[in-house]
């Protein structure tokens, strides 16, 4: 049974309980049949870690305690988005929709300082814009098919990497250290971040972050390495075979030497 700290793949297809409209599915015919598809978006099974909020908590902690199989799960709001709260209706002035020549109108979908928002009212120079999650309030329904249990580190730490929107050219997996090569270095902070849930999550002792470029000087350095102890190799040898050569005429000169006084005597 799946528990908490599990990696699992699963496909799922979440609907608001009262109109039964589907909001977001990983199946591309199910957004087809919906008109909810994205062609940019790559529709395919996801994989979680349970427990660490990968997906809504009503469907995360419905999880715990399933096996793989097909599940119908309600969510009820305060376990989805949460209900709307009057705290996140906020007053903007005019002017500063016309200081960026947006022309606001009731419905109209807004990002505020990072944050979307929809607007619910224009009066005079005042707008009224909702920051409450499109889906606050609703309760919901998964149909959901848990695939199977994920057990390989590789696999659990390329779903980490996509959850958190971290592109990444290559992993290495050998024992309990992961190699992440990625084509831009990452900002230092966030990458000791990304490197500690990583090792959380997955058990393992060390997680590095390279860019391509160090890899390519790294391997550069190992072949430039390899290159002088072969060399040092060949010396060696040929120092060995000199020496032996010489052992060998010395021995033959000594031979020599003694047939010379044998026939002396």
């Amino acid at each position: 049974m799946i528990k908490k700290g599990d990696f699992v793949e699963l496909d799922y297809t979440g609907r608001i309980k009262d109109d039964k409209v589907v909001f977001d599915t990983t199946l591309e015919q199910t957004a087809k049949d919906n008109n909810i598809h994205n062609p940019g978006f790559r529709y395919k099974p996801v994989i979680i870690c349970v427990g660490e909020k990968h997906v809504v908590k009503g469907l995360d902690d419905a999880l715990i305690g399933k096996k793989p199989g097909k599940y119908t799960i309600e969510v009820k709001a305060e376990n989805a988005f949460g209900r709307k709260t009057a705290e996140l209706l906020k007053l903007i002035p005019m002017r500063l929709f016309e200081k960026d020549n947006i022309k606001p109108f009731v419905g109209l979908e807004v990002n505020v300082d990072g944050t979307l928002g929809v607007v619910r009212s224009v009066s005079g120079g005042r707008v009224i814009v909702d920051f409450n999650h499109p889906l606050a309030s609703r309760d919901l329904v998964y149909d959901v098919e848990i695939k199977r249990i994920v057990t390989d580190p590789l696999e659990k730490i390329k779903a980490l990497l996509e959850l958190l929107g971290i592109p990444f050219k290559d992993i290495d997996v050998i024992d309990d250290k992961a190699i992440i090569t990625t084509q831009r270095r990452m900002v230092e902070g966030a990458a000791k971040g990304v490197e500690e849930h990583i090792k959380r999550l997955i058990g393992l002792k060390s997680v590095e972050f390279r860019t391509e470029e160090e890899v390519k000087k790294e391997l550069e350095k190992e072949v430039k390495e390899e290159k002088q102890e072969e060399k040092k190799k060949e010396k060696k040898e040929k120092e060995k075979e000199k020496e032996g050569k010489e052992k060998k005429e010395e021995k033959e000169a000594e031979h020599e030497k003694s047939k010379e006084e044998k026939k002396d005597l």
